[in-house]
């Protein structure tokens, strides 16, 4: 969408203007506060991302492939043309962590000699190379586009790698930076104005990549990815004056650690998990902390929602968890192979169900009575619902 607003701004006659004049001011505005926000969120491949976008604008501008020093801004150009997208490609099959690996460190430093390696373009004795990288594509004797043919394919290859890269780690990160990568293309084949606003708005898109994945990780649990205990927190100062809330706990969690080891446990964490999202009833789930989540009702009463937590106890003790061995391949093989020999787990939920019982009533109050039936359950037998009144 950002892309596309830029693409309808720059075809309008009557913003040209007004473009040629921000495009610098907006492309200072963005790279600066998105460097900074990178810096201060520990997001170094995203900061080398947004330099390297920032310096490339920033080398067109201070060397234009036109006027009196043409061939040096052609040249130019022709060198950032086939770094830029090869450097971006580079950084999207890098991650936060391995970005203070050696790999990570010999493509930053790669980065770094980079206006070495365009300063020496420039000798008159690398005249014949400079040419080679500017010649440009020509169909039928007509110049299809502006990027040199080099660094077209250049943009090619870092297509197939980022989209690869994106398929193999479906992050925001990964999108951001192919988005910046298509951004990079298209203000490569623009002029002046054109190229910074799209250079400038590739930038912007991993501004808001960082300030996705962070609203993630604020919210959103790793391991289970259901909401995290501060997105609950959140979702309980908008429910509506009639809610009802559940607190769910796994049966002998901590047995089956002790038995099968934590990997098991994380198992049936995400199991459980991936089972508490096809609550129906409105039922919204969150991973609460541990082997506890909690469900929110809005809307409903403990009578209305507990239908559907019986189903969902139902549902959980009738499935059976296998203990993955260590053997085990992540993808499924075909044919399945027999499970013959591995450990059989039954898993149990015990649950404590509370609403408001009068307006006003605090959140972290409803919580507390909710808890209680919890434990109410489980001293009672576990894997069974109990209502904060203890009636059930």
């Amino acid at each position: 969408m950002l892309l596309l607003g830029v693409t309808v701004i720059l075809q309008s006659a009557s913003s040209r203007e007004a473009v040629a004049t921000s495009a610098p001011v907006y492309s200072w505005v963005i790279f600066c506060a998105g460097i900074l926000l990178g810096w201060r969120f520990k997001r170094s491949q995203l900061v080398v991302a947004l330099a390297v976008l920032f310096a490339a604008d920033r080398a067109m501008a201070a060397f234009p492939a036109a006027g009196p020093n043409a061939l040096v801004g052609r040249t130019v150009y022709a060198a950032v043309a086939l770094l830029l997208p090869l450097d971006l490609a580079a950084l999207a099959w890098l991650s936060e962590r391995t970005m203070a690996t050696w790999a990570g460190r010999l493509v930053q430093g790669a980065i770094l000699i980079q206006p070495l390696a365009i300063a020496l373009l420039l000798r008159p004795e690398l005249t014949l190379v400079a040419q080679g990288l500017q010649r440009e594509v020509a169909l039928a004797g007509m110049h299809i586009t502006k990027i040199p043919a080099v660094a077209l394919l250049a943009f090619l290859v870092a297509l197939v790698l980022t989209g690869l890269r994106f398929i193999l780690r479906r992050t925001v990160i990964q999108a951001s930076l192919a988005w910046a990568l298509l951004a990079a293309l298209l203000g490569l084949n623009g002029d002046g104005p054109a190229a910074t606003m799209y250079l400038a708005t590739g930038g912007l898109v991993l501004i808001v990549s960082l300030i996705e994945t962070s609203h993630r990780m604020a919210f959103s649990d790793e391991l289970t990815g259901l909401p995290s205990r501060r997105a609950l927190t959140d979702a309980l100062m908008r429910l509506p004056e009639a809610y009802t809330v559940a607190m769910i706990d796994i049966d002998h969690f901590k047995k089956l650690n002790d038995e099968f080891g934590h990997a098991a446990g994380d198992q049936v964490l995400r199991m459980i998990g991936s089972t508490l999202t096809r609550t129906e009833g409105g039922g919204r789930p969150f991973r609460y902390g541990g082997e506890e989540f909690a469900v929110l009702f809005p809307g409903k009463s403990t009578e209305e929602a507990l239908p559907y937590l019986q189903d969902l106890r139902e549902t959980i003790e009738a499935s059976v968890f296998i203990v993955r061995g260590g053997d085990r391949p992540k993808l499924k093989p075909k044919p399945v192979r027999s499970t013959g020999g591995r450990k059989r787990v039954a898993i149990t939920v015990s649950i404590g169900v509370a609403e408001p019982e009068e307006v006003g009533v605090e959140p972290d109050e409803v919580i507390r009575a909710a808890d209680q039936a919890l434990y109410h359950a489980k001293r009672t037998g576990r894997n069974r619902i109990c209502i904060a009144d203890g009636g059930r």
